[in-house]
């Protein structure tokens, strides 16, 4: 890719980013609750997400709905512009310039586990101001007196009381977690999008567009279901780990996942799974359609290639490009 055009994917993950916090965040705080309160031996515990909504709303109103969506914003617009940027310039080099005719795991696997690994860098400090300011609330056993005022007041006391480091707990959970699930994610959306154009290719040009943004939805939409079903768990654990008082608490996620297995089951592990998953088809379809569209307006081609013959006559093989 040229110089002057890599930036642009940068800037189109980034506005991606945004969509995906707009949609997803109330459902991510209900996920948070869930993970947070569901796991404990004390407290409120929520009978299900609805459940957990309702309560939300009735007791802080949408505005709780939406707390740590600040930090979020940031965390999420800027880790979404590196993923898709690494993701793009990864599979470029891994593929040597030359385009194939159907998605390769070998390339896709790599290139997303990449871009999910140096992301987690970002994503571990937002995340943590975000899951600790999303604990609180009506329900929550931390005291008013210990409570964050704001994000930027969360950040400084944890670094206060348990020092740079502290800001970074749950840093190598968010690397599991991110590496393997982006790998998952970008293999499902490649394959769904691939499939879905090569069904679609002789449908009308006139078309194109609503085609596209249909596609989009769909391929986005599995592929996060795909991500969250795969490491689901280990968000889990990483929620524990970043919202636990105690700074001696045990930070191995194979371990927290062993001690709530033995005390609720594999249920356990899957503590959250139904606000998770209504959240992850919506907000990874506008952040697919967002990436898209906006890299269609950034002037940058991304091509779907579909297999088309040459000749009915032989087995060569052509390729259309979408763009």
């Amino acid at each position: 890719m040229a110089a002057s055009s890599s930036y642009k994917e940068y800037v189109a993950g980034l506005v991606a980013g945004v969509a995906t916090v707009i949609t997803g965040h109330p459902f991510d705080t209900v996920k948070v609750k869930l993970q947070k309160h569901n796991t404990e031996a004390h407290g409120v515990t929520y009978r299900s997400g609805w459940h957990c909504t309702t309560r939300v709303l009735k007791t802080e109103g949408i505005r709780g709905l939406y707390r740590g969506a600040t930090p979020s914003f940031v965390g999420v617009a800027f880790e979404s512009s590196l993923l898709f940027g690494v993701y793009s310039q990864t599979k470029q080099s891994l593929q040597g310039g030359v385009q194939s005719s159907c998605p390769q795991p070998q390339v896709i696997i790599p290139s997303a586990a990449f871009g999910g690994a140096l992301i987690s860098f970002v994503l571990c400090p937002s995340e943590l101001v975000k899951c600790r300011m999303q604990v609180q609330g009506a329900d929550s056993l931390v005291p008013k007196s210990s409570r964050y005022s704001g994000p930027l007041d969360c950040a400084l006391k944890t670094v206060k009381t348990e020092g740079v480091t502290g800001i970074f707990r749950g840093g190598f959970t968010t690397l599991l977690r991110e590496s393997s699930g982006n790998a998952v994610f970008f293999s499902v959306y490649e394959y769904v999008r691939y499939y879905m154009h090569s069904q679609l290719k002789a449908a009308s040009s006139e078309n194109s567009h609503l085609i596209d943004g249909g596609i989009g939805i769909l391929s986005g939409g599995l592929g996060g279901v795909a991500f969250w079903s795969a490491v689901l768990p280990l968000d889990v654990a990483k929620t524990i780990v970043q919202t636990s008082p105690d700074k001696s608490s045990s930070r191995n996620p194979f371990q927290i996942l062993s001690l709530i297995y033995r005390r609720a089951g594999l249920k356990g592990c899957y503590t959250g799974l139904g606000p998770t998953i209504v959240r992850a088809f919506p907000a990874n379809a506008a952040a697919i359609v967002t990436w898209e569209l906006a890299m269609k307006l950034l002037g940058i081609k991304h091509e779907s290639k579909i297999p088309e013959r040459l000749d009915p006559g032989t087995d060569d093989i052509g390729y259309k490009s979408f763009t």
